[in-house]
């Protein structure tokens, strides 16, 4: 028996992050240890919501915290663009606040790892923090973005979109990619260094973990790599559903027995409501019952048809049990919980991993990818009606539903990390 293990998870400021980690620390839970949350400005409450205590993450030094909503609302023009455009637009931009924000939270950080003494650090994010490098105890890394993120010479290149097919769109983008970041990756490395770390080689802001690295990825949409990562070192999961309460959809004015279909653009993607307005006015000539998630912008919206419902949030992965069909923007989160509910996806992307996620859906076979906003309303209503109908994607996404359940992906990861924060604790009393 493990004595009981204080998991510290340290996800990113955003909500994809949040909740896988959420999934995460419910099974940690469940075993008999302690799960925390160390959590950016702003997320305060969300942890709280499930149960955990939640640890506020100032931020130190000149400029104000990057709040997420307003960076997304300032270029939010750029998701209009292909992802080639967005590397100046978005990206960059992007890359450069996730340095500035990795370098006001070091020191309010180390201080609070030294006050929660954890036995491990769960680090589900895109940078290096010296403070977790340096705290004394093994960190483990999840990938909850699209597999892409751990680069091979057979997988294309992070956030470009790039099918498999599409090699000499792969060069152009990395090199475009490599010298876009660059310097945001020289600030970073400068940083790492004055802490006495070595910085990852560029382009790269994060090395994978010594001692464990989780990836969500299912095997319906890996990658054949030219170099297989060890799984010693790299655990896929098989998918990382968190646990929800129980959903029942609401009494509609009419197709109650109609099929079920989610649309959810995460918490950032709903902003364009002038978009999702467009797109009920299709969902009002389907015979099909519609759960669209409007997140802040609720009450944005008057006139709702009879067979679409809206509110600012749902418990996702019990909605997506029970939908025919998951209109998303392909966050990595989204796009596993279709999988492992056997439910097709309409992937409409529109910035970071969801245009890899995107591509991967057409050529696997397990949903579509639509444009954002270069569509009309008879293709709209035309593919929503072929992923209804296509059974024979049903059959082969049922039977990767029954395959990702049985490999139990949070109790993997929950048993995964307390094995290490254990181990540790061994070498540490046995050197005593």
């Amino acid at each position: 028996m493990v004595p009981a293990k204080t998991i510290a998870l340290f996800p990113e400021a955003s909500y994809g992050a949040a909740l896988n980690c959420v999934g995460i620390a419910q099974e940690i839970r469940r075993m008999g240890h302690r799960p925390v949350f160390i959590c950016h400005p702003g997320f305060s409450g969300v942890f709280a919501e499930y149960g955990f205590a939640e640890y506020q993450l100032a931020e130190a030094g000149a400029g104000a915290p990057t709040d997420w909503n307003d960076f997304i609302e300032r270029h939010q023009d750029a998701f209009r663009q292909p992802p080639l455009d967005q590397l100046d637009s978005y990206v960059g931009p992007t890359w450069e606040a996730i340095v500035d924000t990795a370098m006001r939270v070091e020191e309010p950080l180390r201080q609070l790892l030294g006050r929660v003494k954890p036995d491990a650090i769960v680090l589900d994010n895109v940078v290096m923090f010296p403070a977790i490098a340096t705290a004394g105890v093994p960190w483990i890394r999840v990938v909850s973005c699209a597999e892409t993120e751990i680069p091979d010479e057979n997988v294309p290149p992070y956030l470009s979109g790039c099918g498999e097919d599409e090699r000499d769109a792969w060069a152009v983008y990395a090199a475009r990619y490599a010298k876009t970041v660059s310097p945001a990756h020289r600030r970073f490395s400068a940083f790492l260094a004055d802490c006495g770390l070595k910085p990852p080689a560029a382009p790269n802001f994060l090395d994978p973990s010594p001692w464990l690295n989780l990836l969500l990825a299912p095997e319906i949409i890996r990658h054949r790599r030219q170099v297989p990562l060890d799984p010693q070192d790299f655990v896929f999961l098989d998918g990382c559903v968190r646990h929800e309460a129980p959903y029942t959809p609401p009494r509609f004015a009419s197709h109650n027995d109609a099929p079920l279909v989610l649309t959810s653009f995460g918490s950032l993607g709903a902003m364009d409501v002038a978009m999702m307005k467009r797109m009920i006015a299709v969902f009002a000539t389907l015979p099909c019952r519609f759960l669209v998630n409007a997140g802040h912008w609720r009450d944005e919206y008057r006139d709702v048809p009879d067979n679409v419902f809206i509110d600012s949030w749902f418990p996702q992965p019990s909605v997506v049990e029970q939908a025919g069909l998951f209109i998303h923007h392909g966050g990595n989160n989204s796009f596993c919980e279709a999988l492992y509910y056997g439910v097709p996806s309409l992937v409409m992307p529109y910035c970071w991993d969801g245009h890899d996620n995107a591509v991967r859906a057409g050529e696997t076979g397990v949903g579509r990818r639509l444009d954002r906003y270069r569509w009309s309303e008879s293709e709209l209503a035309a593919v929503i009606a072929d992923l209804l109908d296509d059974r024979d994607m049903h059959a082969r996404l049922k039977a990767n539903a029954e395959k990702m359940r049985k490999a139990a992906g949070v109790t993997r990861a929950a048993e995964e990390i307390v094995k290490v924060a254990a181990g540790a604790a061994s070498v540490v009393h046995a050197s005593a």
